[in-house]
């Protein structure tokens, strides 16, 4: 038997952070659904493949094996840690264009399930409630205010030492936004049993007790 915490929510909502808190508290495996993409969006970076051309991403994506280990938070593509460089900026700029090709999808979607296959699972991302997981036990959707979000990230950001413009970080937020609720497969929407909880002006280990909360009473009930 498993139980699945679905969480979804837009850039900076907070999800991933939250998600690894419930995961350690509960003793849950937290999956990184996000790092996941990135993983793709690098490999496609580092071996100069246009973004623009799907037949060439398709013909790709069985060179890719990617690898989470939980204990250590490493994340690993093609047997090399790319923890850190999943995170730059060129990444983060590509990674929703990238997600949006359906085969990617499809691929990383098949490779989510088979990780929480027969585990208590923590997973968040943009269609773990409606489309990976339409049937999880706990579904979450979370949100802020664009302007909180991209404060987030930038500060995010900044604390790894890196050089960005808080503006640039907004800008491809708002980029992000649209992309992922535009796509045609797996977009961002609430799902119609979520619940949802705005971040704005809740702090992270307010918004992880919330849902703690409801993890606990859907377990008892």
């Amino acid at each position: 038997m498993s139980f699945i915490v679905a969480i979804d929510g837009p850039a900076g909502s907070g999800k991933g952070t939250i998600a690894q808190i419930i995961a350690n508290k509960l003793n849950f495996t937290n999956i990184d659904t996000g790092a996941m993409y990135r993983c793709v969006a690098l490999y496609l970076l580092e071996n100069n493949i246009e973004l623009n051309n799907e037949s060439e991403i398709i013909n790709n994506l069985e060179k890719i094996n990617i690898n989470i280990d939980e204990n250590e938070k490493k994340v690993y593509m093609n047997d090399k840690d790319v923890t850190d460089k999943i995170r730059k900026p060129d990444v983060s700029k590509v990674v929703s264009q990238v997600s949006s090709v359906k085969e990617v999808r499809l691929k990383l979607i098949d490779l989510q399930r088979k990780m929480a296959s027969g585990k208590n699972v923590v997973m968040e991302g943009r269609d773990i409630t409606t489309v990976v997981f339409p049937n999880a036990d706990i579904k979450i959707y979370l949100d802020a205010r664009l302007d909180v979000r991209a404060r987030r990230r930038y500060i995010e950001i900044v604390e790894k030492n890196k050089d960005i413009k808080y503006e640039d970080v907004l800008n491809n937020i708002i980029i992000r936004d649209k992309n992922d609720k535009e796509k045609e497969f797996g977009a961002l929407k609430i799902a119609n049993d979520a619940t949802v909880i705005d971040t704005t002006y809740l702090n992270i280990e307010q918004v992880a007790d919330k849902i703690i909360s409801i993890i606990k009473m859907k377990m008892k009930g």
